[in-house]
């Protein structure tokens, strides 16, 4: 279930909330867009990125030409993808974009952490979750041991997804994904 936990920066928990209207009222609040979509068709499980899009087509649309995003794609990670690892890897330590970090989870979940003023709001994103995390916001994001999800991205750049390593440790301080779900 989408879940907000805000955090003190030394990971001491203050709040957590599965209400939607308070998850995206509070996630506003630092200037991050969390909305919840719909598909217009349901979706087989072979369905190609054009399918995929196209099923959420009026919301894309709309983020793009309000955001002037240039490209959508669909990224897929299971747990038998080969590189796994890596790929967690490469998201668990904080960072910046120069562009708009916008997930839309088709398919499973993912943790992402938003390290905003004194805080960090760590927020389980399931299927119909779209959350938009503004350029330059210091963020990490876990997609678990054992990953099992499928994103909508949208970019406003063609490189798409560049990182900017902020060289703060403070993910470390924080639960990984898997003890976030399980609550140990």
């Amino acid at each position: 279930m989408t879940t907000l936990s805000i955090y003190r920066e030394n990971a001491e928990l203050l709040e957590t909330t599965r209400d939607v209207d308070t998850i995206a009222t509070k996630l506003h609040g630092i200037g991050v867009l969390f909305e919840r979509w719909e598909a217009k068709r349901a979706l087989s499980d072979s369905a190609s990125q054009d399918e995929i899009i196209d099923a959420y087509r009026g919301s894309v649309d709309r983020l793009m030409t309000m955001y002037h995003f240039k490209t959508a794609d669909v990224i897929s990670v299971t747990p038998d993808h080969p590189d796994k690892v890596a790929l967690r890897k490469k998201f668990l330590d904080e960072h910046t974009h120069s562009d708009f970090e916008v997930r839309f989870f088709v398919e499973g979940c993912g943790l992402f952490f938003i390290h905003a003023v004194d805080k960090v709001h760590a927020i389980l994103c399931e299927r119909g979750d779209l959350l938009s995390v503004p350029a330059n916001t210091p963020h990490w994001f876990d997609l678990g041991a054992e990953p099992r999800l499928k994103c909508i991205r949208l970019f406003t750049t063609p490189e798409g997804w560049v990182a900017n390593y902020t060289g703060n440790a403070i993910a470390k301080s924080f639960p990984t994904m898997d003890h976030f779900v399980t609550g140990a």
